[in-house]
Protein backbone atom coordinates (compact mmCIF):
# COMPACT_ATOMS: atom_id res chain seq x y z
CA UNK A 1 0.00 0.00 0.00
CA UNK A 2 1.12 3.82 -0.87
CA UNK A 3 0.61 5.33 2.70
CA UNK A 4 2.06 8.81 1.43
CA UNK A 5 -1.03 8.73 -1.74
CA UNK A 6 -3.33 7.57 0.68
CA UNK A 7 -2.40 10.25 3.47
CA UNK A 8 -1.63 12.80 0.60
CA UNK A 9 -5.96 11.92 -0.48
CA UNK A 10 -6.99 12.28 3.46
CA UNK A 11 -5.13 15.70 3.72
CA UNK A 12 -5.75 17.49 0.47
CA UNK A 13 -9.79 17.12 0.88
CA UNK A 14 -11.80 19.45 -0.57
CA UNK A 15 -15.82 19.57 -1.16
CA UNK A 16 -16.49 19.62 -5.32
CA UNK A 17 -19.86 20.95 -6.40
CA UNK A 18 -19.13 21.50 -9.79
CA UNK A 19 -18.60 18.62 -12.39
CA UNK A 20 -17.45 17.87 -15.93
CA UNK A 21 -20.18 16.46 -18.12
CA UNK A 22 -17.79 13.06 -18.02
CA UNK A 23 -19.89 10.01 -16.91
CA UNK A 24 -18.69 7.59 -14.27
CA UNK A 25 -17.54 4.03 -15.74
CA UNK A 26 -19.43 0.90 -14.45
CA UNK A 27 -16.05 -0.54 -13.34
CA UNK A 28 -15.40 2.42 -11.07
CA UNK A 29 -19.05 2.76 -9.66
CA UNK A 30 -18.43 -1.57 -8.91
CA UNK A 31 -15.09 -0.50 -7.34
CA UNK A 32 -16.84 2.10 -5.17
CA UNK A 33 -18.99 -0.32 -3.73
CA UNK A 34 -16.46 -3.14 -3.31
CA UNK A 35 -14.94 -0.32 -0.91
CA UNK A 36 -17.62 0.66 0.89
CA UNK A 37 -18.51 -3.17 1.26
CA UNK A 38 -14.78 -3.48 3.23
CA UNK A 39 -15.68 -0.75 5.47
CA UNK A 40 -15.28 -1.32 9.22
CA UNK A 41 -18.70 -1.62 10.72
CA UNK A 42 -19.81 -2.62 14.47
CA UNK A 43 -20.72 -6.28 14.87
CA UNK A 44 -20.58 -7.01 11.07
CA UNK A 45 -23.85 -5.37 11.28
CA UNK A 46 -23.38 -4.03 8.26
CA UNK A 47 -26.44 -1.47 8.61
CA UNK A 48 -26.29 0.39 5.66
CA UNK A 49 -27.70 0.08 2.27
CA UNK A 50 -26.31 2.94 -0.75
CA UNK A 51 -28.71 3.87 -3.86
CA UNK A 52 -28.08 4.99 -6.79
CA UNK A 53 -30.52 7.55 -8.26
CA UNK A 54 -30.84 7.80 -11.79
CA UNK A 55 -34.08 8.54 -12.56
CA UNK A 56 -34.08 12.03 -12.71
CA UNK A 57 -37.56 13.17 -11.85
CA UNK A 58 -36.47 11.63 -8.55
CA UNK A 59 -32.93 13.40 -8.63
CA UNK A 60 -35.06 16.85 -8.93
CA UNK A 61 -37.21 15.90 -5.98
CA UNK A 62 -33.97 15.29 -4.04
CA UNK A 63 -32.64 18.84 -5.35
CA UNK A 64 -35.75 20.57 -4.36
CA UNK A 65 -35.61 18.98 -0.51
CA UNK A 66 -31.74 19.56 -0.35
CA UNK A 67 -32.33 23.46 -0.45
CA UNK A 68 -32.71 23.26 -4.51
CA UNK A 69 -28.83 22.52 -4.70
CA UNK A 70 -28.16 21.95 -8.25
CA UNK A 71 -24.91 19.20 -8.32
CA UNK A 72 -27.45 16.90 -6.68
CA UNK A 73 -29.82 17.15 -10.13
CA UNK A 74 -26.35 17.63 -12.10
CA UNK A 75 -23.83 15.59 -10.98
CA UNK A 76 -22.94 12.33 -13.45
CA UNK A 77 -23.14 10.08 -10.25
CA UNK A 78 -25.73 10.78 -7.22
CA UNK A 79 -25.62 7.83 -3.93
CA UNK A 80 -27.91 8.37 -1.04
CA UNK A 81 -26.60 6.43 2.09
CA UNK A 82 -29.09 4.76 4.31
CA UNK A 83 -28.85 3.61 7.88
CA UNK A 84 -30.15 0.16 7.10
CA UNK A 85 -31.91 -2.69 9.58
CA UNK A 86 -34.40 -3.54 7.58
CA UNK A 87 -32.73 -6.16 6.17
CA UNK A 88 -32.06 -7.31 10.31
CA UNK A 89 -35.71 -7.45 10.61
CA UNK A 90 -36.13 -9.74 7.91
CA UNK A 91 -33.09 -12.53 8.75
CA UNK A 92 -34.73 -11.84 12.76
CA UNK A 93 -38.55 -13.01 10.97
CA UNK A 94 -36.97 -16.05 9.40
CA UNK A 95 -35.67 -17.47 12.52
CA UNK A 96 -39.02 -16.98 14.72
CA UNK A 97 -36.39 -14.17 16.68
CA UNK A 98 -37.06 -11.30 18.45
CA UNK A 99 -35.34 -8.22 17.47
CA UNK A 100 -35.30 -4.90 19.63
CA UNK A 101 -34.31 -2.13 17.04
CA UNK A 102 -35.93 0.97 19.18
CA UNK A 103 -33.04 1.91 20.96
CA UNK A 104 -31.18 4.76 20.07
CA UNK A 105 -28.12 3.15 20.00
CA UNK A 106 -29.17 1.55 16.79
CA UNK A 107 -29.55 4.86 15.31
CA UNK A 108 -26.04 5.93 16.09
CA UNK A 109 -24.27 2.17 14.61
CA UNK A 110 -26.38 3.09 11.52
CA UNK A 111 -25.10 6.22 11.31
CA UNK A 112 -21.74 5.30 11.95
CA UNK A 113 -21.68 2.90 9.46
CA UNK A 114 -23.03 5.17 6.85
CA UNK A 115 -20.80 7.67 7.86
CA UNK A 116 -17.96 4.97 7.16
CA UNK A 117 -18.94 3.52 4.05
CA UNK A 118 -19.67 6.85 2.58
CA UNK A 119 -15.59 8.11 3.38
CA UNK A 120 -14.61 5.06 2.03
CA UNK A 121 -16.71 5.37 -1.13
CA UNK A 122 -15.36 9.50 -1.27
CA UNK A 123 -11.63 8.48 -0.70
CA UNK A 124 -11.93 5.46 -3.50
CA UNK A 125 -13.66 8.50 -6.19
CA UNK A 126 -10.71 10.73 -5.43
CA UNK A 127 -8.24 8.07 -6.34
CA UNK A 128 -9.82 7.84 -9.27
CA UNK A 129 -9.77 11.76 -9.99
CA UNK A 130 -13.10 11.90 -9.30
CA UNK A 131 -14.15 15.09 -6.96
CA UNK A 132 -16.91 14.63 -4.44
CA UNK A 133 -19.55 16.29 -1.38
CA UNK A 134 -21.68 15.35 1.06
CA UNK A 135 -25.20 16.22 0.96
CA UNK A 136 -26.95 16.56 4.75
CA UNK A 137 -30.03 18.20 2.64
CA UNK A 138 -31.23 15.34 2.06
CA UNK A 139 -32.75 14.97 5.91
CA UNK A 140 -34.24 18.35 5.78
CA UNK A 141 -37.35 16.35 5.23
CA UNK A 142 -36.91 12.60 5.65
CA UNK A 143 -40.05 11.48 5.15
CA UNK A 144 -40.18 13.21 1.43
CA UNK A 145 -36.63 11.64 0.68
CA UNK A 146 -38.08 7.83 2.03
CA UNK A 147 -41.50 7.83 -0.47
CA UNK A 148 -39.15 8.70 -3.31
CA UNK A 149 -36.66 6.27 -2.42
CA UNK A 150 -39.51 3.94 -1.73
CA UNK A 151 -37.62 3.09 1.88
CA UNK A 152 -39.27 0.59 4.45
CA UNK A 153 -39.54 0.61 7.94
CA UNK A 154 -36.06 0.22 9.76
CA UNK A 155 -34.12 2.39 7.55
CA UNK A 156 -33.34 6.42 7.18
CA UNK A 157 -31.58 8.17 5.00
CA UNK A 158 -28.04 9.93 6.48
CA UNK A 159 -26.87 11.57 3.34
CA UNK A 160 -26.09 12.15 -0.12
CA UNK A 161 -22.76 12.18 -2.13
CA UNK A 162 -22.05 14.10 -5.01
CA UNK A 163 -19.55 12.69 -7.46
CA UNK A 164 -17.93 13.21 -10.63
CA UNK A 165 -15.10 14.79 -12.70
CA UNK A 166 -13.72 18.19 -11.01
CA UNK A 167 -14.78 21.22 -12.72
CA UNK A 168 -13.34 23.46 -10.47
CA UNK A 169 -11.22 24.08 -7.79
CA UNK A 170 -12.31 25.41 -4.71
CA UNK A 171 -9.50 25.18 -2.47
CA UNK A 172 -9.34 23.61 1.05
CA UNK A 173 -10.90 25.33 4.13
CA UNK A 174 -9.02 25.91 7.08
CA UNK A 175 -9.26 22.96 10.07
CA UNK A 176 -8.88 23.45 13.53
CA UNK A 177 -5.16 23.24 14.20
CA UNK A 178 -4.00 20.21 15.57
CA UNK A 179 -3.83 21.76 19.57
CA UNK A 180 -7.67 22.22 19.23
CA UNK A 181 -8.56 18.57 18.28
CA UNK A 182 -5.89 16.20 20.15
CA UNK A 183 -5.88 16.58 23.71
CA UNK A 184 -4.06 14.36 26.58
CA UNK A 185 -5.81 12.53 29.16
CA UNK A 186 -8.32 14.95 29.56
CA UNK A 187 -10.53 17.38 27.59
CA UNK A 188 -8.78 20.33 28.00
CA UNK A 189 -10.91 23.23 27.73
CA UNK A 190 -8.65 25.87 28.67
CA UNK A 191 -6.94 25.63 25.37
CA UNK A 192 -10.33 26.58 23.59
CA UNK A 193 -10.71 30.84 24.35
CA UNK A 194 -7.29 31.70 22.84
CA UNK A 195 -7.57 29.21 20.49
CA UNK A 196 -10.70 30.13 18.87
CA UNK A 197 -9.98 33.49 18.45
CA UNK A 198 -7.42 32.93 16.04
CA UNK A 199 -9.21 30.38 14.28
CA UNK A 200 -11.66 32.94 13.61
CA UNK A 201 -9.07 35.43 12.05
CA UNK A 202 -8.12 32.76 10.19
CA UNK A 203 -11.46 31.65 8.65
CA UNK A 204 -12.06 35.03 8.37
CA UNK A 205 -9.36 36.26 6.02
CA UNK A 206 -10.13 32.71 4.47
CA UNK A 207 -13.82 33.69 3.41
CA UNK A 208 -13.13 37.60 2.45
CA UNK A 209 -10.45 36.09 0.41
CA UNK A 210 -12.84 33.29 -1.62
CA UNK A 211 -15.19 35.59 -1.80
CA UNK A 212 -13.39 38.76 -2.65
CA UNK A 213 -15.04 40.85 0.34
CA UNK A 214 -18.43 39.68 -0.40
CA UNK A 215 -18.30 37.60 3.17
CA UNK A 216 -16.17 38.14 6.17
CA UNK A 217 -17.41 35.92 9.08
CA UNK A 218 -14.98 33.18 10.50
CA UNK A 219 -16.17 29.90 11.89
CA UNK A 220 -17.53 31.26 15.47
CA UNK A 221 -20.31 33.73 13.29
CA UNK A 222 -20.92 31.23 11.04
CA UNK A 223 -21.52 28.80 13.76
CA UNK A 224 -23.47 31.05 15.81
CA UNK A 225 -25.89 31.49 12.65
CA UNK A 226 -25.73 27.96 12.60
CA UNK A 227 -26.82 26.94 15.73
CA UNK A 228 -29.00 30.15 16.70
CA UNK A 229 -32.05 28.24 15.13
CA UNK A 230 -33.97 24.59 15.63
CA UNK A 231 -32.74 22.67 12.71
CA UNK A 232 -34.64 19.79 11.21
CA UNK A 233 -37.14 19.48 14.16
CA UNK A 234 -38.50 16.24 11.75
CA UNK A 235 -35.72 14.02 12.00
CA UNK A 236 -37.03 12.23 15.54
CA UNK A 237 -40.51 12.27 14.51
CA UNK A 238 -39.67 10.07 11.41
CA UNK A 239 -37.16 8.34 13.49
CA UNK A 240 -39.99 6.86 15.64
CA UNK A 241 -42.30 6.86 13.03
CA UNK A 242 -39.63 3.95 11.21
CA UNK A 243 -39.67 2.06 14.31
CA UNK A 244 -37.00 3.79 16.43
CA UNK A 245 -38.15 5.15 19.40
CA UNK A 246 -35.32 6.38 20.93
CA UNK A 247 -35.88 4.68 24.54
Amino acid sequence: MDHKNTRDLIQAHQSIRKFKETEVSEDIVTDLVDSARWAPTSHHVQAYTIIRVRDQEKRNAISEVAANQKYVRESPLFLVFVADWHKHVITSEKYDANYELEETENVIVGAVDVALAAENVLLTARSYGLGGVMIGGVRNDLHRVANILELPKHTFPVMGLCLGYPDQDPGQKPRFPKPMILHEDRYEAERYHEGLDEYERVTSEYYEKRTNGKKTDGWGANMINYLGNPRRQQVTTFLKDQGFTLK
